[in-house]
């Protein structure tokens, strides 16, 4: 039966392609808010036995939590074969400790709170921590989408001579794929953090790698920092290309990083800088 996927809130043009990709029917909502700023929601679409995937982003995740609750629970009342929510962004994954006596470790309540709703979940590349995998708090089904290939089809179509550089060593798992996939060099950094905005990353050395265009590789920007201690110490001329998997960008982290480099990043949180499209690997991971 040809499944059913929702857009909540999030890009038409994406929805309208991973939609194509899958071959699923485009569901229709019903959806207002009452004078008090309640959600009413009634599904147009029939859900019965059928397969329904919810499209939501969760960046910025405050306006759009409730609605998917109620939708994804409406969907299984009515008789829904399988929910899945397909977010190219998965909130929540930062606090995932507790550092200060009274701290909300809010991964773990975001987690338990989500998985009583779907019945799996596929995202890209979440910010995994000290978590071993999504399983470690997720209660439902979970898979996780590289964005690897995804990176690897942008940068040999644009850069000729790569040399693949991660800032620290979490971003070994995203920088070695992609290095050995294009059979590049890559070398790996050493972080030391302090703060949100205060890091020291190791010495850069690109004596041995003449002619390479440096790409540097993150999963998350957001304050910038970490890419930028990095990106100073690579020549004006060599203009190397700054890549981030969710380009975040708090404040003025773009306008800063473009001074440097050239910012790329992929269509999990959308932004002017979205070149590389992740879509084709979510639908494949829905299929």
């Amino acid at each position: 039966m040809q499944p059913v996927l929702f857009n909540l809130y999030s890009d038409s043009t994406q929805a309208d392609q991973l939609a194509a990709l899958l071959n699923a029917e485009t569901g229709q909502i019903d959806q207002r808010q009452f004078p008090d700023q309640e959600h009413y929601l009634r599904l147009l679409t029939d859900v019965t036995a059928r397969r329904v995937i919810l499209f939501c982003n969760l960046f910025e995740p405050e306006q759009k939590l409730l609605p998917l609750l109620f939708v994804a629970r409406t969907c299984k009342l009515l008789g829904a074969s399988e929910v899945i929510l397909a977010t190219p962004y998965l909130c929540y994954m930062r606090q995932d400790h507790c550092f200060k006596p009274g701290e909300a470790v809010t991964a773990d309540i975001f987690a338990d709170l989500l998985s009583a709703f779907i019945d799996r979940l596929v995202t890209v590349d979440p910010h995994l921590h000290r978590y071993d995998s999504l399983d470690h708090i997720y209660r439902c089904q979970t898979q996780v989408v590289p964005a690897a290939p995804a990176i690897v089809r942008w940068i040999k179509e644009h850069v000729s001579q790569p040399l693949i550089v991660g800032p620290d060593a979490e971003s070994l798992q995203w920088v070695a794929p992609v290095a050995e996939a294009l059979q590049a060099p890559h070398m790996i950094l050493l972080k030391e953090r302090f703060g949100d905005r205060d890091v020291r990353i190791s010495d850069l050395n690109l004596d041995d790698y003449p002619g390479y265009t440096p790409v540097v590789i993150d999963d998350i920007i957001s304050s910038g920092q970490t890419m930028m201690q990095t990106l100073v110490q690579i020549p004006l001329e060599r203009r190397p290309y700054c890549l981030g998997i969710h380009g975040v960008f708090a404040d003025d982290a773009f306008e800063q990083l473009q001074q440097r480099a050239t910012v790329i990043t992929a269509n999990t949180v959308p932004h002017p800088s979205n070149h590389i499209n992740v879509i084709p690997e979510l639908a494949a991971a829905l299929a």
